[in-house]
């Protein structure tokens, strides 16, 4: 099986609780290879650009405010089957409904900041990524 590319995106919370290390080894440890990572620190514009996709939807405000709220981490990663299984890595993206020993089970505090993004699909993933990252910088 080819690999595949995806997104992670350690938010704000998780940057605010000082466990990008700690995301990053579960990351690592389930065999993602790291592409590259940067931290960045998002305009309201930018996080509302990357997504875009929601706009008009009733939590599409909180999310671009809280994504430009701190620092936040993109991580461009791969692996065969990368988006499903970073999907399941992660956990549903309510803690309360995600499967314990998942990433939001284990550190997230709620629907609205929990802890870590992830692609939903291979198309997303490749053009999420381009969306941080230059070719340059995948390396």
């Amino acid at each position: 099986m080819p690999a595949e590319r995806t997104l992670a995106i350690l938010k704000p919370d998780c940057v605010r609780k000082n466990l990008q290390g700690e995301v990053l080894a579960r990351i690592q440890k389930a065999g993602f290879k790291v592409l590259s990572l940067k931290t960045v620190r998002l305009t309201k514009e930018t996080a509302g650009a990357f997504y875009a996709v929601h706009k008009g939807r009733p939590f599409y405000d909180e999310l671009v405010n809280f994504m430009s709220s701190g620092p936040c981490v993109p991580i461009a990663l791969e692996k065969a089957n990368a988006v499903a299984d970073f999907r399941t890595l992660i956990g549903a993206t309510d803690p309360r409904e995600a499967a314990e020993g998942t990433i939001r089970k284990l550190y997230a505090d709620s629907k609205g900041e929990n802890i870590v993004h992830g692609s939903d699909s291979v198309e997303n993933g490749k053009s999420e990524v381009a969306f941080f990252f230059s070719e340059s910088e995948l390396v």
